[in-house]
């Protein structure tokens, strides 16, 4: 996979990292239909190598705060420049009156913008000799934003966008030394955009667990955002619990940052409203955090066949079993 680190990594050239010419992309589409197609995704050439970017870029910004500096790239530059294009659009689609104070149907209409553009919008971050694979690439971040028949949004729609990025890096657009600015700069700011929808358009949050999940809505700058965090010469994971901690550091560090939208979003005392981060502050280091995030992601998210039905299988992302 291009995305993880290998030792001629840094030395291979534009051409190298390109796909050869002869790859046929394709339109991405579902192939877990029932339970049992489950075994199919997990001996899957997509699963390993979505998992193997998540954990590659998990080690990339270990110790690091969000604020340090690290290289940004031209396709990164791109990539942000396209996130802030969908949240111009949604300055320019307010929500509407209506009854139901949930899933505001401005969203339909926002995400129809989407649908119509994704691909010139995809066009504009890959080079020319790749043009070939925007229609696919495409695909995930349409996925990536929520659905708008339910004006629902969850941590499968977080997935899709770690895939889009995933095929960006399969494709040589984004490199070995991109991964702190993919994390820091790209990710950061697709989550705030989110938040920015999941606020206007009062989304939904897709299959929630409510009191027993995660978060209603993230999962991956959890797992990114404890990492950060590992060996940090202060902050514990008791410390995430206090208002004053958070207030103080969240523009460091992801975890916080989630933790933060979070009581912005929801009353009552944190035991209670996010319970399973609750028992996570009591864990004693931010190593073994991270390690455990990493398998309830594996098992709440990756291995649920209600979030996985919806995730796509093309060329860069095959259903087929690994190879290697």
């Amino acid at each position: 996979m291009l995305c993880s680190p290998s030792p001629s990594a840094s030395s291979r050239t534009s051409e190298e990292v390109a796909p050869p010419v002869q790859q046929c992309f394709m339109i991405p589409k579902k192939e877990i239909n029932v339970v049992s197609d489950m075994a199919k995704w997990k001996r899957s050439q997509a699963y390993a190598d979505y998992m193997g970017f998540i954990l590659t870029l998990n080690e990339g910004v270990r110790g690091k705060k969000l604020t340090c500096e690290y290289k940004v790239s031209e396709p990164i530059e791109k990539l942000v420049a396209l996130l802030n294009t969908l949240d111009r659009w949604i300055d320019e689609t307010p929500p509407v009156d209506q009854p139901s104070r949930f899933g505001n149907k401005a969203f339909r209409t926002w995400y129809a913008k989407l649908d119509q553009e994704a691909e010139k919008l995809v066009s504009t971050v890959i080079p020319k000799h790749l043009a070939d694979a925007a229609p696919e690439v495409a695909v995930y971040l349409k996925e990536s934003v929520g659905n708008s028949t339910r004006i629902d949004y969850g941590t499968g729609h977080e997935a899709a966008f770690a895939a889009f990025l995933c095929c960006l890096c399969k494709i040589g657009v984004l490199r070995v030394d991109d991964q702190m600015a993919i994390v820091f700069k790209v990710f950061n700011r697709y989550l705030e955009v989110m938040r920015k929808l999941q606020k206007t358009y009062r989304m939904e949050p897709a299959g929630s667990q409510g009191v027993w999940g995660l978060d209603d809505f993230q999962f991956l700058p959890f797992i990114w955002g404890s990492s950060q965090l590992i060996d940090h010469p202060s902050l514990e994971p008791r410390h995430f619990v206090d208002e004053k901690v958070v207030n103080e550091n969240h523009k460091d560090f992801m975890f916080l940052e989630c933790i933060l939208f979070i009581t912005e979003m929801k009353t009552g005392p944190f035991a209670e409203h996010s319970n399973q981060l609750w028992n996570i502050s009591a864990v004693p280091s931010w190593s073994k955090v991270n390690q455990g995030l990493i398998r309830m992601y594996k098992a709440e998210c990756l291995e649920k066949f209600p979030v996985i039905q919806h995730f796509k299988f093309g060329s860069l992302l095959p259903i087929q079993p690994v190879t290697s």
